[in-house]
């Protein structure tokens, strides 16, 4: 495994973050392909053994029990120092927004949640999962700045926005003294290549580090024709992000496939070795043994300018999907 500096933060972490929304009791949330208890330590062990520090959750998945599952077996498994543990909170509810609690009150009050499920007195990277649309920005800023100063979380990311986001936010905390952005969580591989018009370079100017979600595409970008995976079979989330292109996307797929037979590596390793050279640490869904192995070994795998350039040849422009989509109406003044 290798290891860089995420962005301007102290945090050292592997150059694969272990996604974990795969992780939770199946019949507690929106996903029904989640992996028990049980699954869950064998996989989080598994990536401790093969170097990965780096893992990402959020409050949302599975209602809490991602959160519970994962920081049972971090405690049990490694020492505090010896990982870094990312999670996630939502805007505030309609009921929240009805009650007067504030954004501020909202963000204490769920990240004492988070860390009650963890079990942790605090988190390394805490991240505004999406745009709050009805709480003033300032609010999540202060919210997010008595986070850090309370130590209970050491540094803060935000996943789900737009560049104009991200730039209004941390130029906002630096003017005013607060605590920036460090990382960014956007849709992000390559069939989705749309943060490279805006929130790439922008990230690169302000070395902010981006660990994107759905490095494999739901798994597609790592399936040969003909194969499937329970996921793939219910995930209706990623069936609502993908299947519309489909047919372009399937011609890059392809490609993966193509390579992967030249050098005699898995697609995981073709498709992540290319996001690896875009980004500082994917976040990396697994739910079996070779999906963890199939991340590491990418790491280690240095494509070619040629097959660079063969694997992104036949990039189309994409509509925004996903929380992405909805954010976009959200800013035109459509509620959604």
């Amino acid at each position: 495994m290798k290891y860089t500096k995420l962005g301007k933060s102290d945090l050292i972490v592997s150059r694969i973050c272990m996604g974990c929304m795969g992780f939770g009791n199946a019949a507690a949330g929106q996903h029904s392909w989640t992996l028990d208890e049980t699954q869950t330590r064998e996989i989080i062990r598994h990536g401790l053994e093969t170097g990965i520090n780096f893992y990402d959750t959020a409050i949302a998945y599975q209602n809490g029990t991602s959160e519970q599952y994962v920081g049972r077996a971090l405690r049990d498994f490694a020492k505090r120092d010896d990982f870094v543990i990312a999670t996630k909170f939502t805007p505030r509810t309609q009921d929240e927004i009805d009650a007067g609690i504030s954004g501020q009150k909202h963000i204490e009050n769920y990240l004492n949640k988070s860390l009650k499920n963890l079990g942790m007195d605090y988190v390394d990277l805490y991240i505004y999962h999406m745009w709050d649309y009805h709480t003033p920005m300032e609010e999540i800023m202060e919210g997010l700045h008595n986070a850090v100063k309370t130590g209970k979380a050491r540094y803060i990311g935000i996943s789900n926005c737009f560049a104009w986001q991200l730039a209004k936010a941390n130029f906002y905390a630096r003017e005013h003294g607060l605590t920036e952005f460090v990382s960014v969580q956007g849709h992000y591989n390559l069939i989705a290549r749309e943060e490279e018009r805006e929130m790439s370079p922008f990230c690169k100017d302000q070395n902010i580090a981006m660990t994107p979600y759905s490095a494999l595409a739901g798994g597609r970008l790592s399936k040969r024709q003909g194969e499937t995976s329970k996921r793939l079979a219910e995930d209706s989330y990623a069936k609502s992000k993908y299947d519309a292109t489909a047919e372009a996307d399937g011609k890059i797929i392809r490609r993966v496939e193509e390579l992967a037979d030249k050098r005699g590596v898995s697609m995981t390793e073709i498709s992540l070795a290319w996001l690896l050279t875009k980004v500082t640490a994917p976040v990396v869904g697994a739910t079996k043994f070779s999906h963890v192995d199939g991340a590491v070994n990418a790491v280690d795998i240095q494509l070619s300018q040629d097959e660079t350039d063969y694997l992104e040849e036949l990039y189309v422009p994409h509509a925004l999907v996903g929380v992405m989509a909805q954010n976009g109406k959200q800013k035109a003044g459509n509620v959604v």
